[in-house]
């Protein structure tokens, strides 16, 4: 995923969700409907989370450094699983209890009862736009994939997150419209508390695939099928590998993969000759695979028995990386 696709669709969710929850929170002040409440804290958390992504990003271009050799690009998942959090907090148990608040002491909207309704009407379209920009930059590099798999296998966080936020704020706003319009309707503030405990479930719920899908990047998570066989292939596509003894895989950021192999390679008259056709198995990985970016590549000898000898000989050399 391109970094500027999910900036673009963080800064138009921020821009949209700032405006909204204030305009939801004026709607609650003038009415006192619950569900605007709860919305109006769900925009405010949505926002907080955009800004957490942004940091994140940024703080996941910070060069690498003796104690962190590999960079800081998972920091963009670490940001990504507080975003989570923050969900199932601030929106998903604060609209659970004021809806259990609201149930135990229900009341009608009496004044301006317009108002939470062109809020909620307003603030679809606007979210609605928000949504848009997501699903675009998402398609850009969705490829074949179903939207459940791209959420679920995506390296980058940021886009995934967007998704599942600007759904759950759609969907949470015909949760709240429903609810104010039926204490409309009826003059019983129970539907308005109705309205607000959906609009908790439903944030808990995305919280918690959040929280799983962020946990599986932190923990560490290999190359996809494709890519393993794209990088299989470019290291046995010339002379100087015969055959692949075992390889290891993991992202270190969204836009960064370790490749770990030990490999069969053929004879060598030099170390020299060694190192450098080394270098070229490592570049043809890298065309194939760009994210590939850390390779350590250890030459040994295959055994026709179909054992491999893990300790050198004497006169042998094993374990040399090309550049």
């Amino acid at each position: 995923m391109s970094a500027s696709g999910g900036t673009r669709a963080i800064v138009a969710a921020l821009l949209a969700n700032t405006g909204i929850a204030v305009t939801k929170f004026v709607a609650f002040l003038l009415t006192g409907s619950s569900s605007m409440l709860a919305e109006s804290i769900h925009s405010v958390a949505d926002s907080g989370n955009q800004g957490l992504l942004l940091l994140g990003g940024r703080r996941a271009k910070r060069a690498a450094t003796p104690q962190h050799p590999f960079g800081y690009g998972r920091e963009r998942y670490i940001y990504a699983f507080i975003v989570s959090i923050v969900l199932f907090t601030v929106g998903g148990l604060f609209a659970l209890y004021e809806a259990y608040h609201k149930w135990s002491h229900p009341e009608g909207i009496e004044s301006w009862q317009w108002v939470p309704v062109v809020v909620l009407v307003s603030a679809i379209v606007m979210e609605t736009f928000s949504f848009r920009t997501a699903i675009q930059e998402s398609n850009r590099v969705r490829g074949e994939q179903s939207w459940v798999r791209f959420v679920r296998r995506a390296k980058a966080p940021e886009l995934p997150v967007v998704l599942l936020e600007d759904l759950g704020a759609l969907v949470g706003l015909i949760f709240a419209l429903f609810g104010v319009g039926m204490t409309l309707v009826t003059n019983d503030g129970r539907w308005d508390a109705a309205g607000t405990a959906m609009i908790g479930v439903l944030l808990v719920v995305i919280a918690v695939i959040l929280a799983i899908e962020t946990k599986s990047l932190l923990l560490g998570e290999g190359a996809e099928a494709h890519e393993v066989q794209a990088i299989e292939q470019a290291m046995t596509a010339g002379p100087e590998v015969e055959r692949i003894i075992h390889m290891k895989t993991l992202y270190l950021g969204p836009e960064e993969l370790m490749v770990a192999a030990k490999v069969a390679v053929t004879s060598f008259g030099s170390v020299e000759e060694l190192a450098r056709g080394i270098n070229a198995v490592e570049a043809r990985v890298r065309a194939a695979v760009p994210t590939a970016r850390v390779i350590y590549l250890e030459p040994d000898v295959y055994v026709a028995s179909g054992t491999e000898r893990t300790e050198s000989e004497p006169g042998e050399t094993v374990g040399l990386s090309g550049g």
